[in-house]
């Protein structure tokens, strides 16, 4: 077997789709054929059609970056069939999914359009990255003047970003007589349909304001929560589902046996059962939310900043690291956990043992890197929040003035033993700068009120920043974490 497709499908030793693809029906356009929204949506997904359920909500993918064009054709040489492997600590599972039918390809506009025109497409997913909602750094809000979104709207008959493409379906739909599609977001930032919502309609203001008032009386934009540990594919993955499964996959997908979907039941134009394959509908997903926010992503970072200084390469490998597996648990403890409001029918105690031990699973094979990557994106949302919270109650915030003090440090750009960071964020340049400042001065790092707002002029915050900032250049990671733990 040469290659992965519907003819080959027979000859596997795993299991593959047991419905009839020839009759799926597409219902869904996805903006961001990627490794979490095929391990995720997709997944729960292939999990109904098993069942003979969702026959007519199959997937067309739809790439928007010239990135995405080596997945389309990736995809499309193996009629959109993939790998999935599952992997707890104890075992490896397979199975090969096959909810995408077709993928569009990156560029091809009217297309898209036409597409998403279409009575029968009722759900547009996005997974375009926390960084993709042309997010104002300053205000926290939509910025219409960013240049991609100034363009669109000078040209809004053909537009080139996923919200003018969005904004030009919807057009489309009005003029039809066609209601609207339910615009799903499964991106992780806080209150992701409410943003998406605003990207939307400010995207529609620009160039027709009566568009936009419609969108919002029309469109649905749910709230959702989204979890599934999902490394990169590389070589090592593809060679191992070639030689431990049998499968020639060029786009398989690994992630862990940990799922999880919470999502608020607002789908006017209908939507899959998904609650029959374990989707959570709630009214409203924001204690779920931040739960998952501070506690699996202000987690993740503490653990990334100590290990990438420290020369860990694994994640499962910093968590058998007793400073570093210390250092979360006792932050987790008495910072963090404490920070989250109760949420329904979960016990937060038990949600973060089950984190640490994910985050433990050696199988996965997730770096400190993907950890570190992005922190000038992910800080805002998965860290200061939790320290503000804290701040504006008269709480401590020891532990997360070092976790700060640890990524401003691993921004410096080089490691404990003077290895050589490799640029890990959007702004490296810019961040090293800062960093490299802040040895002498803090403030350099603090000023940033894109990261920190007015957090990082907060006394309470920016005294034991600096003091752990100098302990760290000082005497290093081991022993400040030694100070720490020991306090």
């Amino acid at each position: 077997m040469d290659r992965l497709s519907n003819q080959t499908l027979a000859q596997l030793a795993h299991p593959g789709p047991s419905y009839d693809r020839a009759g799926l029906r597409p219902g869904i356009l996805h903006f961001g054929v990627g490794n979490f929204f095929r391990a995720h949506q997709a997944f729960y997904l292939d999990r109904l059609m098993n069942m003979g359920l969702a026959q007519d909500f199959a997937i067309i993918g739809a790439g928007v970056m010239p990135g995405d064009a080596k997945m389309r054709d990736t995809l499309a040489a193996q009629d959109h069939l993939y790998t999935l492997v599952e992997q707890s600590a104890e075992r490896s599972d397979a199975r090969v999914l096959g909810p995408i039918v077709d993928y569009i390809a990156p560029g091809d506009h009217a297309r898209v359009i036409a597409t998403l025109a279409d009575p029968a497409i009722r759900i547009v997913g996005l997974t375009i990255t926390e960084g993709g909602y042309f997010i104002d750094a300053a205000t926290g809000h939509f910025d219409p003047a960013h240049p991609a979104i100034a363009a669109d709207a000078a040209t809004p008959e053909a537009p080139q970003t996923v919200f003018g493409l969005i904004v030009a379906g919807l057009k489309a739909r009005r003029a039809a007589g066609h209601p609207a599609f339910t615009v799903m977001c499964c991106d992780n930032i806080p209150h992701n349909g409410d943003v998406t919502r605003e990207a939307v309609v400010e995207t529609a203001r620009l160039s027709d304001p009566e568009l936009a008032e419609w969108i919002l009386a029309n469109v649905a934009f749910p709230n959702a929560m989204v979890d599934r540990i999902t490394p990169a594919t590389s070589d090592r993955e593809r060679r191992m589902v070639r030689e431990d499964f049998g499968i020639p996959d060029e786009a398989p997908v690994f992630c862990e046996d940990f799922i999880q979907w919470v999502l608020e039941d607002d789908f006017p134009a209908g939507r899959p059962p998904l609650e029959k394959a374990g989707v959570e509908f709630v009214a409203d997903v924001t204690p779920w939310e931040l739960m998952k926010i501070r506690i699996l992503n202000g987690g993740h970072a503490v653990i990334a900043y100590p290990a990438g200084l420290l020369d860990i390469h694994f994640v499962h490998e910093a968590m058998q690291d007793a400073q570093v597996r210390a250092f979360l648990e006792k932050i987790e403890a008495d910072e963090i956990i404490p920070a989250v409001p109760p949420v329904p029918g979960t016990d937060l105690q038990a949600y973060f043992a089950k984190v640490a031990e994910r985050c433990a699973n050696p199988k996965i094979g997730d770096t400190v890197r993907r950890l570190c990557l992005d922190g000038s994106n992910r800080q805002p949302k998965f860290i200061v929040p939790t320290i503000a919270h804290r701040l504006e109650r008269g709480l401590p915030v020891e532990g997360l003035a070092l976790e700060s003090a640890l990524w401003c440090r691993y921004c410096a750009g080089v490691t404990d033993s003077g290895a050589v960071i490799e640029p890990n964020d959007p702004n490296w340049d810019s961040l090293v700068s800062k960093a490299q400042a802040a040895r002498t001065d803090p403030s350099a790092w603090l000023g940033m009120a894109e990261i920190y707002g007015a957090t990082g002029q907060d006394p309470r915050f920016a005294q034991p920043f600096a003091r752990w900032l100098a302990m760290l250049w000082d005497k290093g990671t081991r022993a400040t974490l030694d100070a720490y733990l020991g306090a």
